[in-house]
């Protein structure tokens, strides 16, 4: 399966494992809450989605890889104590508690989470003096004398033999206590999540146009060859930073990593003329409705390959202004949510007593983007999101510093976000716009074309794209996809948006 499918396979297993009967005793006990084993080539995402399973199910994660273990750190240190059995006493040796349950525990305490999943990566490549203590594991949940607290599952993840030479064979025993998953690579799967992080337009179009350089792992007579989502992925955000600070993006880069050489040389063309098209097209200028005549006929008249790139610069470009809009309703939603409480906290009090009570709200956030970066339970959009809210309401703590009282003190409060609220209004109208003429212009040049079918496509699976087009509205978007109805919660949504409003 895919890890899509993987990854929602694994959600419905933690629901199970924990829910609990009305005695508040888990339904599966601890020990037959069976270890998951996610079974797949490397680099195609299996890490991600625990990172994204846990934040989702609002559980603790603690990751490891196993192959950087010894025996001693994943079991404990041995020591020596006396025991009584019967008459007589005798030595005996116990562990001090192991490195990874150590962790757990201390995950425990600086999160408040007693719920987690414990994830080891490279569970089948261990060393030899550590195999043994590995199938303790999957099979009693312990490591030496220490085992994992109830409430926390075991997911596992390991290489199929024919991509790591080192890999154990679990016995019989061993995988009839476990839950196997068998996860491969797939490109559509991961082009979702590709959108949600933003991933540079260049690969995207590249791999939409050469679907085979995905994933592609071979023996050569120069020995591996191979390229992962996980390359492409890393690569993406070397590319953006590269750009960024005008560095040059050549194959030297590119075959860092990916590491195929042929596939490394095809994509640093590509790459060259991406840019070339970047430049050349004037995508800003399609954007608002200005495009020259000359570049519409350029695209009209060229190879498949390039007009699948401008199709890809066009959708990078508004993508990114459809997310930015999208962000900055949520920071003004939770903002709305702060403000109400200071409203009843202002009114009537002193201007001291306002700010103190913004500035506890600030303190607040700072505590919980402190305490999501600790856990891993807040993802970078979240983070960001939550950066924006405070930064704002330091914004409003300072313009509120001279005021006579409390009420001056909110009214000021409410400027600021009425300001604010009327910016993000009108970036979404203008966002609007420039997303109709993007339809506008691909209907003229790619007129019944496979285009205009993959930028519905994009469109759709984009989170950006579609919470945009759900809250806002596209009739360009609603023409050419009949099928998803949208527009039917419309008026709800607008109702939504009046609600944002101080009042």
């Amino acid at each position: 399966m895919n890890i899509k499918r993987a990854k929602q396979e694994i959600r419905d297993s933690i629901e199970a494992y924990l829910s609990k009967d009305e005695f508040g005793e888990y339904r599966i006990p601890a020990i037959r809450q069976r270890p998951i084993l996610l079974m797949g080539p490397p680099g195609i995402g299996k890490t991600q989605i625990m990172e994204q399973i846990a934040r989702e199910c609002g559980i603790a994660l603690v990751s490891y890889t196993i192959t950087h273990h010894t025996r001693q750190s994943a079991v404990g240190l041995p020591f020596i104590v006396k025991k009584n059995y019967g008459e007589e006493e005798f030595s005996v040796t116990e562990y001090t508690m192991s490195e990874i349950v150590a962790a757990i525990y201390n995950k425990i305490e600086d999160t408040g989470l007693s719920e987690g999943l414990l994830f080891i990566d490279e569970i089948n490549c261990v060393s030899e003096t550590l195999a043994p203590a590995m199938l303790q594991f999957l099979q009693y949940k312990t490591f030496g004398n220490h085992k994992i607290p109830d409430g926390w599952i075991i997911v596992a993840a390991g290489n199929p033999p024919e991509y790591n030479k080192s890999v154990r064979e679990f016995d019989i025993a061993t995988l009839d206590r476990i839950k196997k998953i068998d996860v491969e690579a797939d490109f559509d799967v991961w082009k979702e999540y590709a959108h949600d992080k933003a991933v540079h337009s260049s690969v995207l179009t590249y791999l939409e146009a050469k679907k085979s350089h995905f994933y592609k792992i071979e023996m050569t007579v120069d020995g591996k060859s191979f390229v992962t989502a996980r390359g492409w992925d890393d690569l993406s955000q070397m590319i953006k930073l590269y750009e960024q600070n005008d560095l040059a993006v050549d194959q030297k880069l590119i075959g860092q990593y990916l590491q195929n050489e042929e596939i490394a040389r095809n994509f640093a063309v590509y790459y060259d003329l991406f840019r070339k098209y970047k430049s050349d097209y004037q995508v800003d200028s399609i954007l608002s409705g200005t495009a020259e005549s000359a570049i519409k006929t350029r695209a009209k008249e060229a190879r498949f390959d390039e007009r699948l790139a401008v199709l890809g610069l066009i959708l990078d470009a508004i993508l990114s202004e459809l997310r930015e809009v999208m962000q900055t309703e949520n920071v003004m939603k939770e903002l709305l949510t702060l403000l109400r409480e200071f409203k009843a906290a202002a009114l009537n009090s002193s201007r001291e007593e306002a700010q103190e009570f913004l500035n506890k709200q600030i303190e607040t956030l700072r505590k919980q983007l402190a305490a999501g970066k600790d856990s891993g339970s807040i993802n970078d959009e979240r983070r960001r999101e939550l950066m924006l809210t405070a930064r704002i309401l330091e914004e409003m703590s300072a313009k509120i510093a001279d005021k006579a009282d409390g009420n001056a003190a909110f009214e000021t409060v409410k400027e600021i976000y009425d300001g604010r609220l009327q910016a993000m209004k009108k970036a979404a109208a203008e966002a609007g716009t420039r997303l109709s003429n993007v339809f506008l212009f691909c209907e003229e040049v790619f007129s019944g074309g496979q285009e205009m079918v993959i930028l519905v496509t994009e469109l759709t699976i984009s989170a950006a794209g579609a919470g945009f087009i759900r809250r806002y509205g596209c009739k360009e978007y609603f023409r050419h996809n009949k099928e998803l109805l949208f527009h039917e919660r419309r008026q709800e949504i607008l109702r939504e948006i009046q609600e944002l409003n101080l009042e």
